[in-house]
């Protein structure tokens, strides 16, 4: 699949759709309160972003310390990231999107969405599959050290 007619649809749709509703959203309360509206959801969503990060972090050590793999937290780490880059646009819609990706609740189901969603490649085997037989594969070999 070519996403290049997804990405162009969304760069020419977003900031049609943000300049819609700041537009709108102006004329209801005003150029002034709009204007620190969108900045103050970018001081929020930095604030936020910082400190869900760090709370991410700490799962993160947490679950690597315990010896599994950390895999949603990784995913929410991404998101985090995106959910800030979102929050420091400025616009309503894109504001909206970024605080779905900093809120808990939220991100962790996108987290588990993407996860079902994306393909992990086994070593030795197709994307998400064991090799033939169901188990994973060894090498037999032999080595030798050589000393400098």
């Amino acid at each position: 699949m070519n996403p290049f007619p997804v990405l162009l649809l969304l760069f020419l749709l977003v900031p049609l759709v943000e300049i819609y509703l700041l537009i709108k959203i102006g004329g209801v309360i005003g150029a002034f309160p709009t204007v620190v509206l969108v900045v103050l959801t970018a001081v929020l969503g930095a604030a936020l972003a910082r400190y869900q990060g760090l709370a991410t972090l700490q799962r993160l050590q947490a679950t690597m310390a315990r010896g599994e793999a950390p895999a949603i937290e990784m995913f929410e780490g991404v998101l985090l990231l995106v959910g800030a880059l979102l929050l420091l646009t400025p616009g309503f819609l894109t504001d909206l999107l970024g605080f779905a990706c900093l809120v808990p609740l939220t991100r962790r189901a996108l987290a588990f969405w993407l996860l079902k969603r994306v393909a992990v490649v086994t070593p030795g085997g197709a994307p998400g599959r064991a090799p033939e037989g169901g188990q994973p594969r060894t090498l037999e070999g032999e080595f030798h050290r050589e000393d400098d």
